[in-house]
């Protein structure tokens, strides 16, 4: 495990959004920039998301046409907007460096090595990355052509197109200590319509034991916890690697700190090895 990496923290689309308002939850961005130090690395959601309600805030009108290049344009003018705010508000005495990725930066051993290089170096230097999946320059069918391509080589294919699943692989990649995923529920439940089955923990004294374990819980996970998300077993699945490499994983809701999540001051999903 690298001892320069504390955390690698993921924040969803729609637990950066006020959904009532149809803005950016400045609380919760403004906090979690705060708690933030070097040894940190946040995957941050909501380009896309967030270029929307710009657009629309100063036109007045959605865009129009192919759906995936208005997504491509959406994410663009998003980007822009998060970075922005991501730097007004963590500390000044920190950098902040924006790293764009696609699914090809994981699945070539080279350039694995060169994101690993810089997020190591960034932890070093008094910076902490903010990473996004690059959808501005991402074609869908050229990379579903390149995704069935590698698969025709080997099983084991990042598409790093949900941030759970980045966030996932550059906790293993960088040997995090902790990965927490911060979402709009308090974590993972048996069933989402039923506050009551939020799972507390779900912990194993082996890498297959903890596989196995989480394998039971998807097994039992039912539905999601709104329209167009994968729901817990999607989730589940990205854990495993890291889960099996030893990083201990937090699943909760974005309003907490992260201070309160480590200390277990709040409710939330604990995955990880024991012993």
């Amino acid at each position: 495990m690298s001892e320069s990496i504390r955390m690698v923290v993921k924040i969803g689309s729609m637990a950066l959004i006020r959904k009532e308002d149809s803005d950016i939850d400045y609380n919760i961005l403004s906090r979690l920039s705060r708690e933030l130090t070097p040894g940190d690395i946040l995957v941050s959601s909501g380009a896309t998301e967030i270029g929307r309600l710009d657009y629309v805030k100063r036109t007045g009108v959605v865009l129009d046409g192919d759906p995936n290049e208005v997504k491509t344009d959406y994410a663009a003018q998003g980007q822009a907007i998060l970075m922005a705010h991501y730097r007004q508000f963590v500390r000044p005495e920190y950098s902040v460096r924006q790293v764009l990725v696609e699914h090809t930066h994981f699945n070539q051993p080279e350039k694995r090595s060169h994101i690993a290089s810089l997020l190591l170096r960034a932890a070093r230097q008094g910076a902490i990355p903010i990473i996004n999946y690059n959808d501005p320059v991402s074609d869908e069918e050229t990379r579903k052509m390149e995704l069935s391509a590698l698969r025709e080589e080997t099983e084991a294919v990042v598409e790093c197109v949900d941030n759970d699943e980045t966030a996932a692989v550059i906790a293993d990649l960088v040997g995090a200590k902790l990965l927490v995923i911060l979402a709009s529920t308090e974590g993972i439940y048996m069933d989402p319509a039923d506050p009551s089955t939020l799972v507390h923990e779900v912990t194993g004294r082996t890498p297959d034991q903890i596989e196995a374990n989480i394998r039971r819980l998807q097994e039992s996970c039912v539905g999601a916890s709104r329209e167009g998300a994968q729901g817990a077993r999607a989730k589940l699945e990205y854990m495993i690697l890291p889960a099996r490499r030893g990083t201990r994983i937090i699943i909760a809701h974005s309003r907490h700190r992260i201070a309160d999540l480590i200390e277990g001051k709040v409710p939330c999903t604990r995955i990880g090895l024991t012993g």
